[in-house]
């Protein structure tokens, strides 16, 4: 048995009972960064024996991972390690009682364990109920700062959540019916390829159909996506980076799980036309928003569809949707990471409200303009090398139009972020900064520093380990009909 990948999903729920032992302020934060930093080293120590074995299993049917899920597992490691750093110093800023501290760090630390598990676990039925655990536990998160706002996002948002996961939950029954007819074994992901030739094609689209609706929710698919600029604008800014940076590529790869196993012709075009949707009212919806962190929220709404459109290229752009994921997630929290440092030193989202920043907070300024510079695709970040081998993906399959629509929604959210950042970066300053107000926390500021590092370096090189490793993840999204005729 794998002990190490049994030991990353306990080192969070050990954390959360460590936090809640009243030990003092700095006690939760110290244990939640030592946790979340340790995840990450054994998360990268498995991933490289991933790309060594191609699979590693600690409990046969259960406990497993592979390319696909070691690519989620890395993402969920670092940016959870990052949000982590960064939280010392923001709670610390807002909050002075013990008590909502070790509160926050509790239900910070539950919502790790609950990610973590959902890339470790190879039961579907068991993976519902871990993206179940990450709306609860975010859930806390969002309605955290207990204002009206707040609390009313964490309605709308748990809602929605759950309506979800009923309709999600009655795709994962089908599709265990459709693998029962066709004599399958154990309920895993392997095992759901192993008969997937064999499945009723009808019970399979429909699970499909309802797992897409349930977990479209969670994603933020159009029209389904009216709860994420709420809780992502309302919730600790380190919060809206897992919000933003994992959760939503969470319930994205659950969905991704399923494509191999359906034959039907149509599958690459519907799968274009959902994510179009996405990546083009959001698009239009970042030029009208008052909110910075709204602002970065609708633009999760579009990367969210881009991935979606990419996946749908079929096997070229399987590589180019997995690349993208691995950039809009790294961009993304970094982005939320400069809007919060940005908060802190403001006191406002209001976009309307903030100019001169550059003048008011150099360091808030550059990385805010670095963020959305990055988020919008521009060279030389890792989402500008992303969306470019998805626009050659797109050609390459000769799907024209799709690919002329998604320059044109790039091109109007890239102006869109550009248009309301270049304003509150520039400018005369509108806010005068109190003499007295504390400099912004030595840990937000070296989070930042952190952070951007694979947001700049994987725009001009990509490590060799971290292409086998997607290319090994593209392989298993491949249609299993073209596999087995290779």
């Amino acid at each position: 048995m794998n002990v190490f990948l049994v030991l990353i999903p306990l080192l969070p729920f050990i954390a959360v009972l460590l936090s809640l032992l009243p030990m003092g302020k700095r006690f939760a934060p110290a244990v939640t960064l030592i946790a979340s930093t340790t995840v990450l080293v054994l998360t990268i120590g498995e991933a490289l024996q991933v790309i060594a074995q191609h699979s590693i299993v600690a409990i046969s049917g259960w406990v497993e991972l592979d390319g696909l899920s070691a690519t989620l597992l890395l993402l969920v490691a670092f940016l959870s390690a990052t949000a982590a750093l960064f939280s010392w110093g923001y709670v610390a800023a807002h909050e002075q009682e013990p008590r909502r501290i070790r509160s926050y760090y509790v239900h910070f630390n539950l919502f790790i364990f609950a990610l973590v598990l959902v890339p470790v676990l190879a039961q579907p039925a068991f993976v519902w109920i871990a993206i179940e655990f990450t709306s609860l536990f975010s859930v806390l998160l969002v309605a955290f700062d207990n204002t009206r706002e707040a609390l009313e996002a964490a309605w709308k948002y748990i809602a929605l959540m759950f309506m979800g996961a009923a309709i999600a939950l009655l795709g994962f029954f089908i599709l265990f019916w459709a693998q029962q007819k066709a004599g399958g074994g154990h309920y895993s992901w392997e095992g759901l390829r192993a008969v997937a030739s064999q499945m009723p094609p009808v019970l399979v689209r429909t699970a499909f159909l309802l797992i897409l609706a349930g977990f479209g929710a969670k994603v933020g698919f159009v029209p389904m996506h009216t709860w994420l600029p709420d809780a992502h604008s309302q919730a600790p800014s380190p919060v809206c980076a897992l919000l933003s940076g994992i959760k939503t590529t969470n319930s994205l790869y659950c969905i991704l799980r399923l494509v191999p196993l359906l034959t039907s012709d149509h599958l690459q075009v519907w799968m274009q036309v959902v994510g179009l949707i996405s990546a083009g009212v959001a698009s239009f919806l970042l030029l009208q928003v008052r909110d910075y962190k709204r602002l970065f929220a609708y633009s999760t709404v579009e990367h969210m569809g881009i991935i979606f459109v990419a996946a749908g290229f079929g096997a070229g752009g399987n590589y180019c949707a997995l690349l993208q994921m691995v950039g809009h997630s790294l961009t993304k929290s970094f982005c939320f990471f400069a809007a919060g440092v940005t908060l802190l030193v403001l006191g406002t989202r209001e976009i309307a409200a903030v100019r001169g920043l550059i003048r008011t907070s150099p360091i808030a300024g550059a990385m805010l303009l670095l963020g959305a510079l990055a988020i919008g695709g521009a060279p030389p970040f890792a989402v500008f090398l992303s969306e470019f081998s998805i626009f050659r993906a797109g050609l390459e399959a000769k799907d024209y139009l799709t690919v002329a629509l998604l320059v044109v929604f790039i091109t109007v959210a890239f102006f869109g972020i550009l248009l309301h950042v270049n304003r509150m970066v520039f400018g005369t300053p509108t806010i005068q900064i109190p003499a007295d107000r504390k400099p912004v926390p030595f840990t937000c500021v070296l989070t930042l520093f952190i952070a951007a590092i694979p947001v700049v370096v994987l725009g001009v090189h990509q490590p060799r380990s971290l292409h086998e490793l997607l290319d090994l993840a593209a392989s298993q999204l491949a249609p299993l009909a073209s596999l087995a005729s290779s």
